[in-house]
């Protein structure tokens, strides 16, 4: 283990860290068996491509790269592709310090001072524990800012698709999107999911969730439960992962009429928001 690459194991279960690479998870294995999509860190070329990385200081896509907030105009920088949006945050962007690692604990550490990429100065921890049973990370966010500043965060978590994958999540609205911009316009019923992966064509944003779902194939069973009450599912069906994520507010909440009734955090100075998700892991 080194701190460059920490690696964590308990049981079968090993996780591998690219603190360097936005604070993301290079791979989660259960044996030989990947449990999220995984590489070998030293093989990891960008947080796209690792099994998950943290959503920090927004989720989702940021209309237009720029907003509005306590009577100023703020804009973002391009950070995706293509994208007119801004995406993600920066946390997934930037390298993490390693604060503290053991055998089955680590702490990754941003100080994330103001720039063009988000105008608010905040702190952001991560802290990952592995048990024999299963992941539990946490994630927190301090406004470090001298005023109020919006603040929301989440994981993106990626699931490899297997032949016989399948999605059970409990929900209740989903938010459909604008084909063209791809920001969210209205929330629609959604019963909810339970369907083999193949089958799903999912780019959303989802209410109504009560903080547990299942993922199961021929090989695994992974229980997702986490403290954050809204789900964005990406289910694309040219790619061989999908993802769920849990997150803190819909997206481009900042340019709702009402952001906070959206789930987007108002924090005041020196102010902590911080959120869990737990992966539970079993062979079939």
């Amino acid at each position: 283990m080194t701190q460059a690459h920490p690696e964590l194991r308990a049981g079968e279960l090993r996780l591998a860290l690219r603190p360097d690479l936005g604070g993301s998870i290079a791979g989660l294995w259960c044996g030989g068996l990947p449990v999220l999509r995984s590489t070998e860190p030293a093989a990891l070329e960008g947080p796209r491509q690792s099994a998950s990385y943290p959503l920090v200081p927004y989720s989702n896509r940021l209309g237009y790269r720029r907003f509005r907030w306590l009577h100023r105009d703020h804009t973002t920088q391009p950070n995706f592709d293509d994208s007119p949006h801004s995406v993600h945050g920066v946390g997934w962007l930037r390298a993490w310090e390693v604060e503290s690692c053991s055998a089955a604990e680590a702490v990754l550490r941003l100080d994330h001072a103001g720039d063009a990429h988000w105008p608010f100065a905040f702190e952001a921890r991560q802290s990952f524990a592995l048990d024999e049973e299963g992941l539990h990370l946490t994630m927190s966010v301090r406004n470090d800012a001298p005023h109020p500043a919006p603040v929301g965060l989440g994981w993106h978590p990626y699931f490899p698709k297997r032949s016989r994958s399948r999605l059970h999540i409990e929900l209740s609205e989903r938010w459909e999107s604008d084909p063209g911009t791809q920001l969210p316009t209205r929330r629609v019923r959604q019963p909810g999911i339970d369907a083999d992966v193949a089958h799903l064509d999912f780019d959303h944003c989802f209410e109504g969730w009560p903080g547990s779902a299942r993922v199961r194939d021929e090989k695994l069973k992974i229980g997702i439960s986490s403290s954050l009450p809204y789900l964005v599912v990406y289910t694309p069906p040219q790619k061989d992962y999908f993802c769920v994520e849990p997150v803190s507010h819909v997206s481009n909440a900042i340019h709702m009429a009402e952001p906070a009734q959206h789930g987007l955090r108002t924090l005041a100075t020196g102010e902590t928001f911080e959120a869990w998700m737990r992966l539970d892991v079993a062979r079939v």
